[in-house]
């Protein structure tokens, strides 16, 4: 099989998805995503304040982080962290956005 896997057998679907490499890999991107947020408000004075990329990126990495704990197995307890964690970065992003 190649690189590309047929559209019926789904294995490289499987492949990512267990354990949480596609997890992983959408957590990468969310911190380049961040950085180069970040990066560009500090270099041109505009753009998205860090703060808000900061809390809105980690409400969503916290909930990726649970999905990948259940894909991989992890107990009850560090997933309820994910997702209490996810929680209260939401409501911090909320009480950042109703003030402005």
């Amino acid at each position: 099989m190649g690189l590309v896997a047929s559209p019926i057998d789904g294995t490289m679907v499987d492949g990512l998805l267990a354990g949480g490499r596609a997890v992983d890999i959408i957590l990468g991107l969310m911190v380049v995503e961040g950085l180069a947020l970040i990066a560009f408000a500090y270099w041109t004075g505009r753009g998205v304040a860090p703060a808000a990329v900061v809390a809105n990126l980690t409400s969503g990495a916290a909930l990726l982080l649970a999905l990948r704990g259940t894909l991989s197995g992890w107990g009850s307890g560090a997933i309820a962290a994910c997702l209490m964690l996810s929680f209260a970065a939401h409501v911090a992003d909320l009480s950042r956005r109703w003030r402005s």
